[in-house]
């Protein structure tokens, strides 16, 4: 609906509610031009006009739940959760979105007993399902999660996000053929989706399949999409193939679309340290420094190259950094005393 037609019906509705105030339906009816909109702020301002006459609305108390939700403040939402709760005990949305809360506060338990609760009353609901897949692939139970995905997809066998997450799931039981099988499925169904091709081509490159992997790379990039993510994918890919001046390219390219983001610089100082170009490494590891001055674990590389490069007091700087960053990170400090025993012998030998 075009913005001046829902303008013209608030207007409408408007006029409505001032003969009868007290008329819930065009409250609801208000509060969902406003949501077409996107005005969030207007959608909450009616709803709580709507809860000051009906203050059970079951409609209203969910609608104020998930707007609470939305904006991260999840005690409130749960509140007017609670409360719907208390009205209307067999509503199996308000025991998803409960679900939904505690997922978020990566209460486990709580979550899978409020989602559990939601397919008591919707069995056949595969959204639920699909929450409690999430939930078990956050936990790191990957052969649960796919057990969950599978049986949402037996309700909705073309569930885009069920099919992409499946095939993440597959991808960490090592199951890349059927993983491979899954994100071609979603590109059929979804030719556009640039990170589709790009899990296409992540499963072909662990399958050594260069000619294939680095064709759906290409693709991805001829869509629109986030082409920052597209390189540094393909330039991982390529370092795998032993194709280090593709991937040095492809970081480069990376860095040239957003020179803001310290990932691409971080990944080219990996390669280049790792290709004992020591000194460039060295220095793109100070670019990530200025676009991101507190990652501990870029000082803690940094002096590594640096330790490598046979700069032990610089090396020394660069831990001692990492660990005024990361100060209970014994890796850190394991190493640096290390450092700090070989800089403490090159001094000395420098004395005798």
């Amino acid at each position: 609906m075009e913005n001046i037609e829902i303008n013209k019906k608030i207007g409408e509705l408007v006029a409505k509610m001032a003969k009868e105030p007290n008329n819930i339906e065009y409250y609801h009816e208000l509060s969902e031009l406003y949501l077409e909109q996107g005005n969030y702020e207007k959608v909450m301002s009616v709803l709580k006009s709507l809860l000051d006459i009906a203050p059970e609305d079951v409609r209203a108390l969910v609608g104020m739940g998930t707007l609470w939700f939305y904006e991260r403040d999840f005690r409130k939402s749960l509140e007017y959760y609670n409360k719907a709760l208390t009205i209307n005990p067999k509503n199996f949305l308000i025991y998803y979105n409960i679900g939904n809360v505690y997922a978020e506060w990566k209460n486990f338990s709580k979550a899978l007993f409020y989602y559990n609760r939601a397919i008591d009353l919707n069995s056949a609901n595969s959204e639920i399902y699909n929450a409690i897949a999430l939930l078990y692939q956050d936990n790191e139970d990957y052969v649960e999660a796919k057990a969950y995905y599978e049986k949402a997809l037996s309700i909705n066998p073309e569930n885009v996000n069920s099919l992409i997450d499946l095939g993440n799931v597959c991808f960490k039981l090592y199951e890349y053929e059927t993983a491979l099988k899954l994100f071609k499925k979603v590109f059929v169904l979804a030719p556009d989706n640039d990170m589709v091709a790009v899990c296409i081509a992540n499963a072909l490159t662990v399958m050594k399949d260069r000619a294939q992997a680095f064709a759906y790379f290409e693709k991805a990039l001829t869509l629109k999409g986030d082409l920052y993510r597209v390189y540094i994918c393909y330039a991982i890919s390529a370092t795998e193939f032993k194709d280090y001046k593709l991937a040095r390219a492809l970081y480069e390219k990376a860095i040239e679309i957003n020179p803001k983001k310290a990932d691409a610089y971080m990944l080219l100082a990996n390669l280049l340290a790792g290709t004992d170009n020591i000194k460039e490494s060295i220095d793109m590891y100070k670019q990530a420094l200025r676009v991101e001055p507190n990652n501990s674990q870029t000082y803690a590389l940094l002096g590594s190259a640096h330790y490598l490069d046979n700069d032990i007091e610089q090396a020394v700087a660069a831990y001692r950094a990492a660990i005024s960053i990361s100060p209970d990170n014994d890796e850190y400090r394991l190493i640096y005393s290390h450092v700090m025993e070989d800089y403490v012998n090159s001094v000395r030998g420098q004395n005798d």
